[in-house]
């Protein structure tokens, strides 16, 4: 059986970033009890469709999930404890603001043992930009405050922002990796389609860097990591040391299964023989009645053809640096992958097939999405 992990998506923020696309609404002081009620009934929904399965990892999500309180975040945990089998080393990561800093102990005593800090840049013009509510001193307050718990701690920060130099960038970064931290993801802002940011950027009022100055700022970003011992195990994750990687997206990168709970959560589980992917309604209301009238929350149950799973193994297991089984990923889809198109990739120092696992190059890592759709034409 595949190795599983739980997400919980808390759909809740105290304001909408301007660049996301998540499933979020304006937290406007309801009362949390319903939502949390539902969350714990779903679960044991998948409890009873799949049994008691070991989890390895919990991801709180969101949204801000950091909002919650220990008591809050303590169900949770409790709710998926009586339901499945917490692993003894459970991963428990915690989304996290970093202006919701002062709840971190209480959190942490509730079981979040991985905190992963949305500081997304340590520059306070870019932060307003970005439409942030704390500015980099919050970040920093909130790094020692996750410290002061003894948990582990990862960064999460935006690059490629308008205006940004590579001069700039590298400056922050060097600065974030200073900080007492063992794991960052850093990520190219994306101008998502319908988000606040999409809409400024089609009346020409926000210009991201071009194409060539965003690969020159994620080559800058690999040669810095790597010089500070960061290493980059996956496209946009960078870790200290292998125990430090992110136990919970590794099952994503890796086609293992995961439980997905909470409003507009996704779901992946192998069960009978077939991959199944499960989607929850979107709007809180929605799925805390689908709760009570039908005892799950999801809104789609959709069996994944061998191809569409394999095709999914190939587009996620080429994010991280061990690549894919080629074998594994043939087989399963029933043909082979475009011979013509691997040639070329190979050819172009994009892709390398070593021991029989294919993997992206540095530079093919640029191009990742792009690969794929070559290799599945």
């Amino acid at each position: 059986m595949n190795a599983t992990g739980l997400y919980v998506h808390w759909p809740y923020c105290s304001a909408i970033c301007p660049y996301c696309d998540f499933n979020v609404y304006r937290a406007r002081g309801a009362d949390n009890a319903p939502l949390l009620e539902a969350i714990a009934s779903d679960l044991a929904a998948h409890a009873r469709r799949f049994g008691r399965r070991e989890i390895v990892s919990v991801f709180l999500g969101g949204g801000t999930p950091s909002l919650l309180s220990g008591g809050e975040i303590a169900r949770l945990i409790e709710a998926a404890a009586t339901c499945f089998d917490l692993a003894p080393d459970c991963e428990v990561t915690l989304e996290a603001n970093p202006e919701d800093a002062i709840l971190f102990a209480e959190q942490a005593a509730a079981g979040v043992n991985r905190f992963s800090i949305g500081a997304q840049a340590f520059d306070d013009a870019a932060l307003k930009a970005l439409g942030r509510k704390h500015d980099s001193k919050a970040s920093l307050n909130a790094v020692e405050a996750a410290v002061a718990t003894g948990k582990r701690i990862s960064l999460d920060l935006i690059y490629a922002r308008e205006g940004q130099s590579v001069a700039s960038w590298r400056e922050e970064l060097t600065a974030a990796l200073a900080l007492p931290i063992e794991h960052l993801s850093l990520y190219q802002l994306t101008i998502e389609a319908g988000t606040a940011f999409a809409r400024r950027a089609d009346r020409g009022q926000l210009l991201p860097p071009g194409d060539d100055l965003a690969a020159e700022l994620y080559e800058a970003t690999q040669a810095i990591c790597t010089g500070a011992g960061f290493h980059a195990y996956e496209i946009s994750n960078h870790a200290r040391s292998p125990v430090a990687r992110s136990r919970h997206n590794t099952l994503y990168w890796t086609s293992q299964d995961w439980i997905g709970v909470g409003p507009g959560a996704h779901g992946r589980m192998t069960h009978d023989g077939a991959r199944l992917a499960f989607e929850a309604h979107k709007r809180p209301s929605d799925y805390i009645d689908a709760v009570r009238e039908n005892g799950a929350g999801w809104i789609s149950e959709t069996r994944l053809t061998n191809e569409q799973a394999a095709d999914e193994m190939l587009l996620m297991g080429l994010r991280i640096e061990e690549g894919v089984d080629l074998a594994a990923v043939e087989n399963l889809r029933g043909r082979p992958l475009n011979a013509e198109a691997l040639a070329w990739l190979q050819e172009q120092g994009l892709v390398a097939l070593d021991d029989g696992r294919l993997r992206l190059t540095a530079s093919g890592r640029l191009l990742a999405n792009r690969i794929v759709a070559e290799l599945v034409s």
